[in-house]
């Protein structure tokens, strides 16, 4: 590996966020998919979790929109919502599912200085009501146009530079948080252990 390879890699581990993912639940077309894969790539987002309940689980992404995003990202596969849930609620706080619903906050009362998981659901049908009902709440974002609806990786890349704003902010970006077990299992997995850093030469 080169010096500037391995700084590069260095750089871009250093910045992502162990605290917030992307749940695609019944996301029927591959490209949304890997759309919504280039965009937690570009903002630290790390994991992403794949939940198939209603349709058959995913063979590929369409690797022309993800951009060959997928072989950076945690990619988890699930069939089964309870096992689904039961690993969200390990590893984070709070899970939001987008939702139009009474209830629902809009987009920028969201705290994405929190643990989180953000759920975004079938293109047609939107989040399950399962889903829904072992969320902790529900979000929107904000429009004021006749259709009401987005795009699910637009909506996706919307919701998640709130988060990069807000983050930012906090200096989330700036964390000395090396040590942290997702960090420390990327960093074997790219290569950039300290026996593995190349010489420099003046």
């Amino acid at each position: 590996m080169t010096p500037e390879r391995y700084n590069r890699l260095s750089d871009v581990l250093a910045k992502r966020q162990p605290d917030i993912t992307i749940v695609l639940e019944n996301v029927f077309d591959p490209h949304n998919i890997s759309a919504v894969m280039r965009t937690c790539d570009a903002v630290g987002v790390q994991e992403i979790f794949i939940l198939n309940t209603k349709i058959p689980r995913h063979k590929k992404w369409g690797a022309k929109s993800s951009s060959s995003a997928a072989k950076w990202l945690t990619v988890h596969q699930f069939e089964d919502l309870d096992a689904c849930v039961k690993v969200l609620r390990e590893r984070y706080s709070k899970i939001l599912t987008t939702h139009l619903s009474s209830d629902a906050v809009s987009l920028h009362q969201i705290d994405f200085t929190q643990s989180i998981a953000l759920v975004f659901g079938n293109e047609q049908a939107g989040v399950s009501d399962e889903m829904r009902a072992k969320a902790d709440g529900n979000f929107i974002i904000p429009q004021v146009g006749i259709i009401q609806s987005l795009n699910i990786s637009v909506a996706c890349a919307v919701t998640l530079y709130e988060a990069y704003r807000q983050k930012e902010i906090a200096g989330h970006y700036e964390r000395d948080d090396a040590s942290h077990p997702m960090k420390s299992a990327l960093a074997h997995e790219w290569g950039l252990t300290s026996n593995a850093r190349p010489e420099i030469n003046d």
